[in-house]
């Protein structure tokens, strides 16, 4: 049954009424679960419409990639971990961009053939390929870096921005020849650069700064959809890829914000690159490291009046979010006031630390942002880094050959007592030692931080010392 074009558009109103609604609800986590649902909802309907539109003539293939999509998708779902959100969430982009170049292509040979081409269409074309190329790459890239398929070090090589200045040009100058002529060898060679620049945007992004950097794919994709829309005059698509490439643009930009770093040095990438001076963090390496036992730390945190737990990467490696309840809830039948200091890139993504610990079903009112949390350190007893790294690391503020140097940070140090959940003494994604080890008011408990919380629950449960 095919549904008239009115009514298609008004169904296609309700889809993007929904998505506005699920980006309002992913503001704050007591909301997220209904902006999901508001999301899939709206999407539901939306494919539904799309599906029963008199363009769609033949169901086949349709169904035939659905149900294998639908079967990845499902498998992927279940079996992907919380820490491998990330890389995920940058192969997902990768398929936007990828969908776009080819959709793109496929659009051209179309109308090639039929002998309808014209200045519009490829300028939108032209779009839609650059944008979705560099996209599709430059996920690829962010996808090695996560899953540590490659460094997370800042590759950097002499004339780099030179290079991408002048593919930029070349880009531009082929595209504008594309939408002259029609060349085929102007599209292949634009989508090639393309491809490269997606690349040299990318490599020279530096591990901690790489949550920002998902962001801002993010919005690359949205555009990618928002120009695919265009080329298949879907307003739909259109809405959807408007919506969010400025959702994704706008949290970029207050990502950058909070982390003292240029929106124009992540789009140009030159975004978490430090210079080649010896780094004030290898000479602290040459200094003694205190190590604690579980002991130790619940002798301090037991008779603590205020606990503050900075969660990290490890703790998501480690899935400790439930055993920090539990510590949480042994504290406060102690009269401890505990308290969660988020920074804007703990983990691998935006929010990644505050999806975990809404997951162990943390209050909010005890989950804190780097501004409210700042001013509570130097009034805390003990400040419990479980698995984090760069975001305490003092090096931002006093190393400036640091590639971190100039983020914002958790004033950890500040605290009268600091206990860092280690496995090991590597340093964090970045690669940048972390200074906040050598302080005196520090010691290391080495371990899985699972086993080590669940060590200071039983510690705790058993009266202490």
């Amino acid at each position: 049954m095919d549904i008239s074009v009115n009514t298609q558009a008004l169904v296609y109103l309700v889809s993007a009424i929904l998505f506005i609604l699920a980006l309002k609800g992913l503001t704050h986590p007591s909301t997220a679960r209904r902006g999901n649902f508001y999301g899939m909802i709206g999407m539901a309907i939306a494919i539904a419409a799309t599906l029963l539109g008199r363009e769609v003539s033949f169901y086949g293939l349709i169904a035939a990639g659905g149900v294998v999509g639908a079967v990845i998708g499902a498998v992927v779902a279940a079996r992907v971990r919380m820490t491998a959100m990330p890389q995920l969430v940058a192969a997902l982009h990768s398929f936007v961009g990828l969908a776009a170049v080819l959709v793109a292509i496929g659009t051209y040979l179309n109308h090639r053939a039929a002998g309808h081409t014209d200045g519009v269409l490829m300028t939108e074309l032209s779009i839609g390929i650059v944008i979705g190329a560099i996209t599709f790459t430059g996920s690829v890239i962010a996808f090695a870096k996560l899953q540590e398929l490659m460094s997370g070090a800042p590759i950097l090589f002499k004339g780099q921005h030179l290079l991408n200045a002048l593919m930029g040009v070349a880009v531009v100058a082929l595209a504008v020849h594309f939408g002259v002529t029609g060349s085929l060898w102007s599209l292949a060679l634009m989508t090639l650069i393309a491809f490269v620049i997606g690349v040299t945007l990318i490599i020279p992004i530096g591990g901690a700064d790489m949550p920002v950097v998902i962001s801002m794919l993010n919005s690359y994709s949205g555009w990618a959809a928002a120009a695919t829309g265009f080329t298949l005059n879907n307003k739909l698509l259109i809405i959807v890829g408007a919506l969010v490439g400025c959702s994704g643009a706008i949290l970029s930009y207050i990502m950058c914000k909070a982390m003292n770093r240029s929106i124009f040095n992540v789009v140009f990438g030159g975004f978490g690159t430090g210079g080649g001076e010896v780094s004030a963090a290898g000479q602290a390496a040459q200094k003694g490291v205190k190590s604690a036992s579980v002991e130790d730390a619940v002798y301090w945190m037991e008779d603590a009046g205020k606990v503050i737990v900075v969660p990290g990467y490890g703790m998501a490696v480690a899935q400790a979010q439930h055993a920090l309840k539990e510590l949480m809830a042994q504290l406060e039948a102690r009269k401890v006031d505990v308290l969660f200091a988020i920074h804007p890139v703990a983990g691998r993504m935006p929010g990644h630390m505050n999806v975990l610990l809404a997951e162990a079903d943390i209050p909010y009112d005890k989950v804190l942002e780097i501004d409210e949390v700042n001013p509570e350190f130097p009034t805390a007893d003990v400040a419990l880094v479980v698995g984090a790294n760069d975001v305490v690391n003092p090096a931002a503020e006093t190393d400036p050959s640091s590639p971190i140097y100039g983020m914002p940070i958790l004033q950890a140090a500040k605290a009268r007592q600091v206990f860092f959940l280690k496995r090991s003494m590597r340093p964090g994604y970045s690669g940048v030692d972390n200074l906040l080890f050598y302080r005196d008011n520090t010691s290391l408990v080495f371990g899985d931080a699972k086993v080590t919380i669940e060590g200071m629950v039983n510690a705790l449960k058993g009266g202490g010392h």
